[in-house]
């Protein structure tokens, strides 16, 4: 799993969608820490020896410790007689009898059966004075009366009759088939009730978990149907797909509840220093246009002034020079008379609108960005990217289009439609868009590492590493080439060479930003000990001074929370959990944020409340800290 890229060319931006390697600095966070889960899974564990995964639809789900067998067995297995065929036919239909008498034990019957005898008749006034073998007798009649009410929809007369078992012999059972007629009647708070009877009797009883838990996800109670969906799949090992649909369905209707509420609180922000430094110079830089150079000339209060004083802010790519960028460019557009730079005020509204989650309010303006100018191509290119993000890769396509018959020689838009072929898979022609680049401006660092990474995507290794070599020659003052060489070392597990490399962009990033560096080489450096020398001591630590240069990259806090996940942290890591939901640009990324924090609540609460379930997950296969451990 790599840091985060700084090469957003647009929001969607990827550069290589495996562990370890650059992948896009506007992608979730949730995204990348699946990648790298999923990459290093033979090592995730946490203290309920399981791993919280995020689906690539954005839903949780417990990823246990236990191997499935890959392949198909009869293939390799030898041809069997038709003797041995025709017994094991015998022994599966025996098999299927058995089992579907003893289903008919464990839930109310969707088939009607004959009454074997008369109903008794008994109540709490009565049961007293019978014998505990006929009390045994009477439950099992009144029992199977009920399932006979219940196959036949007397849902009522089916609640009496299992009413009725219970008093002569409370059995886990009775209360689960009573709750599965509440649960057809919707009288949800009775199912909880039953439910829970049979759970204080069975407290392993995974019918009733699973229809208690849907009770109180009516009746909203969302934590508590969480914890008892958990607990089911915990008991079945998570081989229970509809309990285990469940539960991800669950999760992902908590984060999304959640996560209206925190984007209804939420003031406008922008995303991290890391991040908006990662976005802007994926874009050749802007000089300030003829007519904006003299600040002397420009009151402070024009248009035009605020519209300079932005572009000068952005210059300092501090947090500080960003948000100033931000406020300078709104200010400019509400103070108007900006005459021929209206076009270039919109565009750098509509970029730091997008940086700050509003996609639609950042379409709004480069419409009328790309009206009032359409030379402007970097607008074009702006709003491809949206279009791109928001899924429409055709209107994405006809903007590139459109920039070309603006000005054919603008390498930004062969860099910028790159990332389009390679999102799509497309690396060929990804590999071309990028050379177009290098063609028209060889200076720009990007389009090298862009195109290294394209060639190893495409298996292309000698030519990726060639691609970085040459890299680092010719920009051998550039940290960020020494930093996604490091990525290319590390996914092909030559630590030592790779940290050296990483070593390398933290110093000339200090050098060069003495206010603050680029923290993607510290966080890559802490993945690089984990994968190589499980040193969680100092990834973490790591990770601490990233967070303290930059304390809102969000890479840096999921980082650092998979880190105390896998090390038995749980309470530690929920809090970073939770920080990355705040710190999540859009929806989709806050919902993914929560999923995760939400999962990782629900464990300490099964910890809490089923310590034998931890028990046995440890059992399942969670492994103890330490090389010693993996």
């Amino acid at each position: 799993m790599s840091s985060e890229s700084p090469l957003p060319a647009t929001p969607t931006q990827v550069v290589l969608d495996t562990a370890k390697l650059p992948p896009s600095s506007s992608q979730s966070v949730w995204d990348r820490i699946t990648n790298w889960v999923s990459e290093n899974k033979a090592v995730v564990y946490t203290i309920a020896g399981v791993a919280v995964v995020v689906t690539g639809a954005g839903v949780v789900y417990y990823l246990s410790d236990s191997k499935k067998p890959s392949g198909d067995a009869s293939s390799s297995a030898p041809k069997k007689s038709k003797n041995q065929r025709r017994k094991e036919k015998k022994k599966a239909e025996e098999e299927k009898k058995k089992t579907k008498s003893a289903s008919v034990q464990d839930e109310p019957a969707k088939k009607a059966e004959e009454p074997a005898e008369e109903i008794p008749d008994v109540d709490e006034t009565t049961v007293g004075q019978l014998s505990e073998e006929t009390r045994k007798e009477y439950a099992g009649k009144l029992k199977a009366a009920g399932n006979k009410a219940y196959g036949s929809k007397d849902y009522n007369n089916a609640i009496i009759l299992y009413g009725k078992a219970i008093i002569c012999k409370p059995d886990p059972v009775f209360y689960s088939n009573r709750a599965a007629c509440y649960n057809v009647l919707s009288e949800w708070e009775k199912v909880v009730e039953d439910t829970s009877a049979a759970l204080a009797m069975d407290s392993e009883y995974v019918k009733a978990l699973n229809r208690r838990a849907i009770a109180y996800e009516h009746l909203g109670k969302f934590s508590e149907a969480l914890l008892d969906f958990t607990a089911s799949c915990i008991i079945d090992g998570f081989s229970n797909d509809v309990s285990r649909n469940s539960l991800e369905r669950l999760l992902k209707k908590v984060a999304e509840k959640k996560s209206k509420a925190i984007l209804d609180a939420r003031t406008k922000k922008l995303p991290s220093a890391t991040f908006v430094s990662n976005y802007l110079q994926s874009f050749r830089p802007l000089s300030l246009p003829e007519g904006l150079e003299d600040s002397v000339e420009l009151s402070e209060d024009s248009g035009k002034g605020l519209l300079r004083s932005g572009m000068v802010a952005m210059g300092k790519k501090t947090a500080d020079g960003y948000e100033e960028a931000a406020s300078s460019f709104e200010k400019a557009i509400q103070a108007g008379d900006l005459e021929d730079f209206e076009a270039l005020a919109l565009n750098m509204r509509a970029t730091f609108t997008y940086l700050g989650g509003n996609a639609a309010g950042a379409l709004e303006d480069l419409n009328k960005s790309v009206e009032l100018q359409p030379s402007l191509v970097q607008s074009y290119i702006k709003r491809a990217s949206l279009h791109l993000e928001l899924g429409n890769k055709d209107a994405a396509a006809d903007d590139f289009e459109l920039a070309i018959t603006h000005n054919k020689d603008d390498p930004d838009i062969y860099y910028h439609r790159a990332q389009l072929h390679f999102i799509l898979g497309e690396f060929a022609e990804a590999a071309k868009d990028y050379q177009k680049s290098i063609d028209l401006d060889r200076s720009f660092i990007f389009s090298h590492i862009q195109l290294g990474v394209t060639q190893y995507k495409m298996g292309s290794v000698a030519s990726a590493m060639a691609t970085f070599r040459r890299s680092v020659k010719n920009f051998e003052e550039v940290p960020d080439v020494y930093n996604y060489y490091g990525e290319l070392l590390l996914d092909q597990q030559n630590y030592s060479e790779a940290i050296e490399k990483f070593d390398k962009a933290v110093e000339m990033e200090k050098q060069n930003k003495p206010m603050g560096i680029n923290v993607l080489p510290l966080i890559n450096k802490a993945l690089a000990l984990f994968q190589w020398k499980h040193d969680f001591a100092e990834a973490e630590a790591l990770c601490e001074k990233a967070l303290i240069i930059d304390p809102e990259c969000d890479i840096a806090v999921g980082t650092m929370a998979q880190l105390l996940l896998q090390q038995g942290k749980v309470s530690q890591a929920l809090k970073y959990f939770e920080r990355a939901a705040e710190l999540a640009r859009t929806e989709a990324e806050i919902i993914n944020a929560i999923s995760y924090a939400e999962a990782t609540r629900t464990q300490l609460e099964v910890q809490e409340k089923y310590p034998q379930l931890a028990a046995r997950l440890n059992s399942m296969g969670a492994m103890g800290a330490g090389p010693g451990g993996m």
